[in-house]
C-alpha cells in the first residue's frame, strides 16, 4: 500500500528526519523503511498497535539500537556518526518507568541530574523547578508509594532534567486510569512549543488531543501521516447525522433513503442517517414537511479510531 502522506509546511529545518530507517531482529522486520519529518516545537505522535514498531523506532532515534539500514538526524546530528551529540540534546521517558523505588521524588531527580552531568547546585535547582512544574512538590515519600499517574509524571520530569531539546515519550500513559491519563496530558501540553516531543501511543484519543501531527505505523511501515483533522477528512467519506426527535412517521426512513444513504434508523428518540455526503438542508425540508419536531441535531465526524481501524484493516487485507 502506498503511504497516504500529508506533509506539514516547514518554516525551518526539521528537528527530526529519518530516511529509510530499517531494523531487523533475525528474520523479523520490526521497522521497514521509516521516513519521518518532525518540526521543531511540535508534538508528533507515532500511532500503532503493540508490535507495530513504535518502541524500536524510538530506540534507534535515541541511539540505543543500531539501524540495520537507513539513517536519521536529530537537530542536524547523525544517529550513526554522532550518537554522543544526540544524547546531549534528548530526554527519554521509557515505556517501563525507570524510577528508583527506594528513593523519594527529589532524590530520583537528583540522581538523573548527576547522570546527565549537571552540577549539584544546578541539579537541586532543576529538581525543585520540575517538581513544581509537574505537581510533585508535595510528594516526598519513596516513589514506590506513588500512584501510577504520579510515577509517570516523575518519569517525564526525570527525562527533562537536562533540559533537552527533543523529548521522547514512549507510551507515557500506558496502564493509567482515564483521570490519571488526562492529568499527564495536561503536563505534556505545557511543554508544547518549548520542546519537540515524539510521543508513541496506541491510545487514539491521546494522539487526537495532543498531536500537532501524527503518523500511523503498521508492521514497521508508515501507512498514513498528517494532522488528525487532515486524516479524518482524507480517509473518512462517511458522515453520520443524529437528530433528536420525539416521533417520526413510519414512512420517513423510506423517504430519506436514496442512492447515497447507506443507513437510516430511528431508536429511542434518535433518528440516525449515515451517508457518503449528507445534505442537511434537504433532510430538514423533508422533516418539516412531515411535521417532525426537531429537538437537536448533530453531524458526527469520523473518530481517529475509525480511521486507524480502517487503514490497518485495509493494509492487512492487501
Amino acid at each position: 500500500m502506498k503511504v497516504q502522506k500529508i506533509k506539514p509546511e516547514a518554516t525551518s529545518a526539521p528537528a527530526v528526519v529519518t530516511h529509510e530507517l530499517v531494523r531487523h531482529f533475525g528474520k523479523r522486520v520490526a521497522v521497514n523503511g521509516l521516513n519521518l519529518e518532525i518540526q521543531k516545537g511540535e508534538i508528533f505522535s507515532l500511532l500503532g498497535t503493540n508490535g507495530a514498531g513504535k518502541t524500536t523506532s524510538i530506540k534507534m532515534l535515541c541511539c540505543l539500537l543500531q539501524p540495520t539500514s537507513g539513517t536519521a538526524s536529530l537537530m542536524g546530528y547523525d544517529i550513526r556518526k554522532e550518537p554522543d551529540k544526540i544524547k546531549e540534546i534528548i530526554g527519554v521517558s521509557p515505556q517501563e518507568t525507570a524510577i528508583t523505588g527506594h528513593l523519594n521524588t527529589k532524590e530520583n531527580l537528583l540522581l538523573m541530574g548527576g547522570v546527565s552531568g549537571l552540577s549539584k547546585q544546578k541539579s537541586r535547582d532543576r529538581a525543585e523547578e520540575l517538581m513544581h512544574f509537574m505537581g510533585l512538590e508535595d510528594r516526598k515519600d519513596q516513589t514506590r508509594k506513588l500512584s501510577g499517574g504520579m510515577q509517570r509524571r516523575l518519569s517525564i520530569a526525570m527525562a527533562l532534567m537536562a533540559d533537552p531539546q527533543i523529548l521522547f515519550l514512549d507510551e507515557p500513559t500506558l496502564g493509567l486510569d482515564p483521570h490519571a491519563r488526562r492529568q499527564v496530558w495536561e503536563y505534556i501540553e505545557k511543554l508544547r512549543n518549548d520542546k519537540t516531543i515524539l510521543l508513541t501511543t496506541h491510545y487514539l484519543e491521546e494522539a487526537d488531543a495532543l498531536s500537532d501531527h501524527l503518523a500511523i505505523i503498521h508492521e514497521g511501515r508508515i501507512i498514513a501521516e498528517g494532522t488528525s483533522q487532515e486524516l479524518k477528512k482524507r480517509f473518512s467519506k462517511m458522515q453520520n447525522l443524529k437528530i433528536n426527535t420525539e416521533y417520526v412517521p413510519p414512512q420517513l426512513p423510506d423517504m430519506l433513503k436514496n442512492k447515497y444513504v447507506e443507513h437510516v434508523a430511528y431508536n429511542k428518540g434518535i433518528l440516525e442517517i449515515s451517508a457518503m455526503k449528507i445534505d442537511i438542508y434537504a433532510v430538514m425540508d423533508i422533516l418539516r414537511a412531515q411535521e417532525v419536531k426537531i429537538n437537536g441535531i448533530y453531524l458526527q465526524e469520523a473518530s481517529l479510531d475509525d480511521i486507524f481501524i480502517k487503514l490497518t484493516e485495509k493494509e492487512v487485507q492487501e
